[in-house]
């Protein structure tokens, strides 16, 4: 058994190496997995759950978090990349969480970009949309904090509009998710000196 606040604390540890795992992905391939990037993408929408779980939409919703969580943690030498954009996530944090501005600026920009569409909107052109808006509001604001993540990946994928759109949709997600961690009492602590205690939860909750 673990303790609901180490699983709600995993939870949302995993959202960041979820969005760390979909980053690389689309630097890398171009493409990403649809299921993930959609939960992702969704859990900027949530601004006031009643649980971690509802961030995520259950569980599942982080299941390849939890997966690319264990393996980084476990020291797996090909996540390496991913662990490093999760801690990165991590610091940006916390220069996120001094500029009230900023925070107050994207709370409101949220709501609208969570409107948009129609019911005739097919998903992938609904998400599509979402990224992109979600994308411009990353450069406006995320993306003038001192503290910046450096993708790598192949020139000819960061260079397309879309998939750069979807890259800075994913890092704003995985950047909710590290929000979240800590808010949930997450610290540097615990990654440095807790590690095999959250590969353990993340098993257990992976079953």
């Amino acid at each position: 058994m673990i303790t609901q606040q180490l699983k709600e604390q995993t939870l949302a540890l995993a959202g960041v190496f979820q969005a760390a795992e979909l980053v690389h992905q689309a630097a890398t391939t171009g493409q990403w997995s649809g299921y993930a990037a959609e939960q992702s993408i969704q859990s900027l929408f949530v601004l006031n759950p009643e649980t971690v779980e509802d961030v995520y939409a259950g569980e599942y919703g982080v299941n390849m978090g939890l997966k690319a969580l264990r393996s980084a943690l476990g020291g797996e030498q090909q996540s390496g990349q991913i662990l490093a954009y999760a801690i990165e996530l991590l610091q940006l944090e916390k220069k996120y969480r001094a500029d009230r501005n900023i925070r107050q600026q994207i709370g409101e920009a949220l709501t609208d970009i969570s409107q948009l569409g129609n019911d005739n909107s097919e998903n992938t052109e609904l998400m599509d949309m979402q990224a992109t808006a979600l994308g411009e509001l990353y450069q406006k604001t995320i993306s003038t904090l001192s503290t910046r993540i450096m993708v790598n990946g192949k020139p000819r994928h960061l260079q397309n509009e879309r998939t750069l759109s979807w890259i800075r949709t994913l890092l704003f997600a995985g950047l909710r998710s590290a929000r979240l961690w800590v808010q949930l009492g997450g610290s540097r602590f615990d990654l440095m000196f807790g590690r095999k205690k959250v590969i353990d939860a993340s098993t257990k909750i992976l079953g």
